[in-house]
């Protein structure tokens, strides 16, 4: 039997987007490196998106809101009691870093920016604002000498959606033609306004079903646009599919319109069509979508406000948000043809 090499872990206990965007790695390392066993860290919420991931084989989970030192000690040990061959963070973080500078594992990666990084093997630069897709600065970690077009990763995120979910998502898709609009975000800033949301409800082509996605705590905002729209055909799918079965309905879509955040990266991880709007960001951050088919929209307005910050805030900070107000619905309309 083939002999496989010391098992690598990749922590990434930041947002679901984050995770996504993570999953271009497991393809590097199952292309060149398939004897390595692969195990992932994330914060408790976001495993079930590496749920049945064929390449990775353990999903270790940290507990952030509850007994959060105690159990990223534990986690330690854990770690350590492992003998990872590799440990590589790929957060600018000093509790990822804390994991990694002290796994024991003779390689020890991860970005410059971590405050623990003078106790990593190798240091990695990390670059916001020149165009490099964060998919290309991760990739660095593993492939220094990655070469390729800073905005076009050499791999690239993949969700693998199981037999379950794909039922989940399966009636909604034989219903027709159709939609997805994820009209949420944790940021306010990041989320184009109801109002014009509304708007796009009201001119989309009418043959077209529309499905509203989020996650729990985006059902109230999702029913309230729903109940809002004269539009017969809304259907409120919030907190109604898992994010693994929401991926797979945005497969099938004519087009989903989706913010700067998590349902844009869900898309580019299973090759849906997009279009991103980007309100307080910029894609030049690094976090633009991936997929085949995929469009940026922002408004044509010039701004020395934009960008106001790399995540966005909870209220725009000059208190008029043209950055997402002066966004035209016409601009959305034309990525499927008016």
């Amino acid at each position: 039997m083939p002999i496989s090499s010391p098992a690598t872990l990749l922590i990434q206990t930041a947002f679901i987007g984050d995770v996504i965007l993570m999953t271009a790695l497991l393809e590097y390392l199952h292309r060149a490196e398939p004897a390595t066993p692969v195990d992932v860290l994330v914060r408790r919420g976001n495993e079930g998106l590496l749920a049945g991931h064929p390449h990775v084989r353990n999903v270790l989970i940290w507990d952030k809101k509850h007994r959060k030192y105690a159990a990223l000690w534990e986690l330690l040990l854990q770690i350590r009691a492992t003998r990872y061959g590799r440990v590589v963070t790929l957060q600018r973080f000093a509790s990822t870093g804390f994991l990694t500078a002290f796994s024991r594992a003779p390689e020890r990666i991860g970005f410059a920016k971590n405050p623990l990084s003078r106790f990593f093997t190798r240091r990695e630069p990390h670059t916001i604002g020149d165009g490099t897709h964060e998919v290309t600065r991760n990739l660095r970690l593993l492939a220094p000498a990655l070469t390729g077009s800073k905005a076009e990763p050499t791999e690239l995120p993949r969700l693998y959606p199981s037999a379950a979910d794909e039922a989940a998502a399966a009636p909604f898709v034989a219903a027709g033609h159709y939609m997805c609009l994820a009209p949420t975000s944790v940021w306010f800033t990041k989320q184009y306004p109801e109002e014009k949301w509304l708007e796009l409800l009201a001119v989309l082509p009418a043959h077209l079903r529309i499905y509203l996605l989020g996650g729990p705590p985006d059902v109230a905002a999702c029913e309230r646009l729903a109940a809002a729209s004269s539009r017969e055909g809304v259907t409120n799918l919030a907190g109604k599919l898992s994010l693994l079965a929401s991926a797979a309905l945005m497969r099938g879509a004519v087009m989903n319109y989706v913010n700067d955040s998590a349902p844009m990266h869900l898309c580019s991880a299973v090759g849906a069509p997009v279009t991103a709007i980007f309100c307080s960001t910029v894609p030049e951050f690094g976090f633009g979508p991936l997929a085949p088919v995929s469009f940026v929209v922002q408004t044509k307005e010039a701004l020395p406000c934009k960008p106001c910050g790399l995540h966005g805030h909870g209220a725009c900070p000059l208190g008029h948000f043209r950055c997402a107000h002066t966004i035209e619905v016409t601009q959305l309309l034309a990525t499927v043809g008016g």
